[in-house]
């Protein structure tokens, strides 16, 4: 057993201790096995579930989710350690520095009287730090494990403050409709279909760009609403599998299922919660 006093209350410092604990050739078999790579997928998950916690304004479980994230920062962290890498104190400094440096305007002498200043300054102030001496620098410096439609929005923001871009929405809507039409030639044998269906969705993040959506959380709730509607479909169906009802009577249903939602009727069990995109 480890050498811990259990507490009612704990700091960050006390995680810490924990972490390094479960870490120790005393500790957890599990924990001590884990490297920057086993555990890279969690970092991942805790922080979507903290994102979902907020979309579901729902305060207890987003202070147990940042918990959740806060604890994969330390633990990669403790393994850094252990390597003679870096610690977590080194963590913590590095991100005050960062804050310190691209807020000038709040720790230095320049001046951001609205949010549009403030995030010029923070650009400017990140490219410095990052060397990034090009605009494709910038792009390149886009994370390329973010999911695909969060990267691509954030590449062409950077590409539009760069003055690479149309000055509205109807030629980024004429881009999105060429390309699909590449993607229906190219089903047909007339190019590469991954590629073009790539061209398709970049072009679509275009459009959500003028538009000033986020096109990752239209496709979010496009995916929710999917799932509404085909549970009703399920139900509709009246306890026959899916798989042997042909496919013009799913059609019908599918409709129903769409009348219903749009007329507030969910069967006792579904809510709408969005607009009336198809």
């Amino acid at each position: 057993m480890v050498d811990f006093e259990c507490m009612d209350s704990y700091n960050i410092h006390d995680l810490v201790q924990i972490v390094a604990l479960l870490r120790s050739p005393d500790g957890c078999p599990w924990d001590q096995e884990q490297t920057h790579e086993s555990i890279r997928r969690n970092m991942l998950e805790e922080a979507y579930e903290a994102v979902e916690a907020i979309d579901e304004k729902n305060p207890d479980h987003l202070k147990e989710e940042l918990g959740d994230v806060l604890l994969q920062v330390i633990f990669h962290a403790q393994m850094a350690q252990e390597q003679g890498l870096f610690s977590f104190d080194d963590v913590v400094n590095g991100v005050a520095q960062k804050m310190v440096f691209r807020h000038p305007h709040v720790f230095g002498t320049q001046q951001a009287t609205d949010t549009i200043q403030a995030l010029d300054t923070w650009e400017v102030q990140k490219r410095q730090e990052k060397k990034q001496d090009t605009v494709t620098d910038s792009l390149n410096a886009v994370s390329r494990a973010l999911p695909a439609l969060i990267r691509a929005e954030k590449i062409q923001s950077k590409a539009a403050k760069a003055g690479f871009d149309w000055s509205n929405i109807d030629p980024a809507f004429d881009k999105l409709m060429e390309e699909a039409e590449e993607l229906h030639r190219a089903i047909h044998g007339d190019g590469d279909p991954q590629e073009e269906l790539g061209d398709l969705l970049f072009a679509a993040v275009k459009v959500s760009r003028f538009l000033h959506l986020d096109s990752e959380q239209a496709l979010s709730q496009t995916c929710e609403k999917f799932i509404r509607r085909f549970q009703t479909v399920e139900q509709l169906s009246n306890g026959r599998a899916l798989s042997q009802m042909p496919l013009s009577e799913l059609e019908a249903l599918w409709r129903c299922a769409k009348e219903k939602e749009a007329q507030g009727d969910g069967l006792g069990v579904l809510t709408i919660q969005e607009d009336n995109h198809e």
